[in-house]
C-alpha cells in the first residue's frame, strides 16, 4: 500500500508539473515580521524624497537620467543589496536631450508670464527672441502651402480641440466595492480583437507630421506652441527626432487655458506677441540602461530562478516623475529593503529591475527580455528560470489586488499567498488583462508577469505634467504597497511550485 501511494504521488507530480507543489505561503511568523518592518519601520519617506527631490527628472538617455542612475546605485549599495549596477538594455536612436533654460511670456497686448514645458528633443531659440503669434491651422499638405513664405520669425500656435469643462467629480478617488467586484469577473466572452480598424489613416497622419517638420525647417518660425495640459499646468511630450538630424524648431507645450487665451485674442483681431528663451542640450547618448540589484537565492536547485520586482525609472522632463514612476521604484526598493533588513533567505533569487525607456516604448524591459529570456523565436536559458514578475506603474495609490492576465493557473498561488495580507486591503484577484507598461513585455510570451489593481487617487490629472512631484505621493499607501510586495516576493521565492507559463497560442484578444 505504501509503495502504491508513493507511485501515485510521483505520477501526480509528472502530470501536474510545477503546480504539484503549488499553494504554499510563508509562515505567519514571517507575515508578522514583514508587516512590522514595512509598516512600523518604513523608509518610504526617505526613499521618496531621494528618488524625487534629489534625483530629479529622468528623461530617457538624458544627462539627468545618467545622473539619476548613479545616485540610485549609491542608495542600493547603502541598503546592502547584491551587485547594484546599471546595464545596457537597447540602442536608442533619438539620442540624449536635456532642458537648460525655459522662459515664455506674452508681451502684447499686455505682459503675462506663462508656465510652459518644452517638447522633448525640440530645439533652442537664438537667445531671448520676440515675435508675433499666428494660428497655424494645418490638416492637409495643401494647407501647408497656404502658409508658405508667411511664417518666418513668427510664433505658430497650433489649434486644439481640447476644451475645459466643469468637473464635479473629486480630484482624487479610490475604488469602491462594486468596482472591485466587477474586476474579479472574467470578461473573456466580451473580448474583441486587439487590433481593430482605426477610424483615421495613421500612415497619412505620420506623413503629414513629417511634412510639417520639413516645412518648419525650411520656413524658420521662431517657435511652435501646442496645447498640452490643463489647470494651468503644462504637460510633457516629445517630437519626432533622430540623433544626427538637423536640430528641430523649438516647440512648447502650453496649458489649454493660456493657449486658448492666445487663440481667442487672435481670432478677435488682436495682435499677440510673445518673448521666449529656450535652451535645450542635445548629446550623443544612444543607449537605454536598466538598473539591477539582487537578494541572492540560497537553494542550490532554485537559486538561478528569478523573482523579478520592477517598475520604470525613466520619466518625462517636466516634474520629478514622482507618481510616474518613482512611486513604483520606491515600492520595489522598499520591499527589497524589508526582506534584507529582516535577514530573509530566499530560495530563489529576488531581483530588482528599474527599467529605462518605458515612456518611449518599453525599451528597458524589452532589452532585458532579448538579453536573458528570448531573442527572436529562440528561447534563452533565462526563460525557464523566470518565476514571476511584479510590476508597479499606476501612481502611488494602494494595492487592492492584482490583474492575473487570464492565467487561470496563477489563481491558486495568489489565493493562498494573499490570505496573510487581506487585512491590508489586498483582496481582489482579477482574471483580466491591463496594459500600458512593462509587464506586457513578458505577458506576450505567456510569462507570469502582473500589474497591481491600484486606487487611482489623482494620477489621471497629474502624470506626464510638471505637477508630478513629491507632493503627488501618498506615503501611507506606499508603505502598504511595499509591505504587500515584500510578502508576495517572499512567498514566491520559497514556494516549491511555480506559476506555469500561459500557452501563447491560447491567449485571447485583449
Amino acid at each position: 500500500m505504501k509503495k502504491f501511494f508513493v507511485l501515485f504521488t510521483l505520477l501526480a507530480m509528472v502530470f501536474c508539473g510545477n503546480s504539484a507543489w503549488a499553494q504554499v505561503a510563508e509562515s505567519p511568523e514571517w507575515a508578522s515580521k514583514i508587516k512590522a518592518e514595512g509598516l512600523g519601520h518604513s523608509q518610504i519617506e526617505e526613499l521618496s524624497q531621494y528618488l524625487t527631490d534629489l534625483v530629479g527628472s529622468r528623461l530617457t538617455a538624458s544627462l539627468q537620467k545618467r545622473r539619476a542612475d548613479s545616485l540610485v546605485i549609491v542608495k542600493l549599495k547603502e541598503l546592502g543589496f547584491s551587485n547594484p549596477r546599471a546595464a545596457f538594455a537597447m540602442e536608442f536612436t533619438r539620442g540624449g536631450w536635456d532642458v537648460v533654460k525655459t522662459y515664455a511670456a506674452m508681451t502684447t497686448p499686455y505682459y503675462c508670464a506663462f508656465s510652459v514645458n518644452p517638447r522633448a528633443w525640440s530645439g533652442s531659440t537664438d537667445g531671448l527672441v520676440k515675435g508675433e503669434c499666428m494660428v497655424f491651422d494645418v490638416k492637409t499638405k495643401e494647407d501647408l502651402e497656404k502658409y508658405r513664405g508667411q511664417v518666418a520669425g513668427k510664433i505658430l500656435v497650433i489649434p486644439s480641440t481640447q476644451t475645459n469643462e466643469l468637473n464635479f467629480k473629486p480630484l482624487a478617488s479610490r475604488y469602491d466595492e462594486e468596482q472591485l467586484q466587477a474586476l474579479t469577473e472574467d470578461n473573456r466572452a466580451n473580448a474583441r480583437p486587439r487590433y481593430g480598424r482605426m477610424n483615421f489613416d495613421f500612415r497619412a497622419l505620420m506623413e503629414l507630421r513629417q511634412q510639417m517638420a520639413d516645412f518648419y525647417r525650411a520656413e524658420k518660425p521662431l517657435c511652435i506652441v501646442n496645447a498640452s495640459g490643463s489647470y494651468n499646468i503644462p504637460g510633457s511630450s516629445g517630437v519626432n527626432y533622430k540623433a544626427g538630424d538637423p536640430e528641430p524648431v523649438p516647440e512648447l507645450g502650453m496649458p489649454i487655458e493660456d493657449h486658448g487665451r492666445i487663440v481667442r485674442l487672435i481670432e478677435r483681431g488682436q495682435k499677440v506677441e510673445m518673448e521666449l528663451e529656450l535652451l535645450n542640450k542635445f548629446t550623443d547618448e544612444k543607449e537605454v540602461h536598466n538598473i539591477y540589484a539582487e537578494i541572492p537565492g540560497t537553494d542550490p536547485k532554485l537559486k538561478d530562478e528569478i523573482i523579478l520586482l520592477g517598475g520604470h525609472f525613466d520619466s518625462w522632463h517636466g516634474g520629478t516623475g514622482a507618481a510616474d514612476n518613482a512611486s513604483g521604484c520606491i515600492v520595489m526598493i522598499e520591499a527589497m529593503r524589508i526582506l534584507k533588513e529582516l535577514g530573509f533567505k530566499p530560495k530563489r533569487t529576488i531581483r530588482l529591475a528599474l527599467w529605462g525607456g518605458e515612456e518611449q516604448g518599453l525599451y528597458g524591459s524589452r532589452g532585458y527580455l532579448e538579453q536573458y529570456l528570448q531573442k527572436g523565436d529562440k528561447k534563452l536559458p533565462g526563460f525557464d528560470k523566470f518565476a514571476l514578475y511584479l510590476n508597479m506603474d499606476n501612481g502611488s495609490g494602494r494595492f487592492r489586488g492584482i490583474y492575473l492576465e487570464r492565467n487561470d493557473a496563477a489563481f491558486p498561488f495568489f489565493e493562498v499567498w494573499m490570505k496573510a495580507i487581506e487585512s491590508l486591503g489586498f483582496k481582489y484577484l482579477s482574471p483580466r488583462t491591463t496594459g500600458g507598461t512593462d509587464h506586457q513585455t513578458f505577458t506576450r510570451l505567456g510569462l507570469p508577469a502582473y500589474q497591481f489593481i491600484q486606487d487611482e487617487l489623482e494620477y489621471g490629472r497629474t502624470y506626464h505634467t510638471i505637477m508630478d512631484t513629491y507632493e503627488r505621493l501618498s506615503l501611507s499607501d506606499l508603505r502598504v504597497d511595499a509591505t504587500i510586495v515584500a510578502w508576495l516576493a517572499a512567498c514566491a521565492a520559497n514556494d516549491p511550485g511555480r506559476i506555469p507559463v500561459y500557452p501563447v497560442t491560447e491567449r485571447m484578444p485583449r
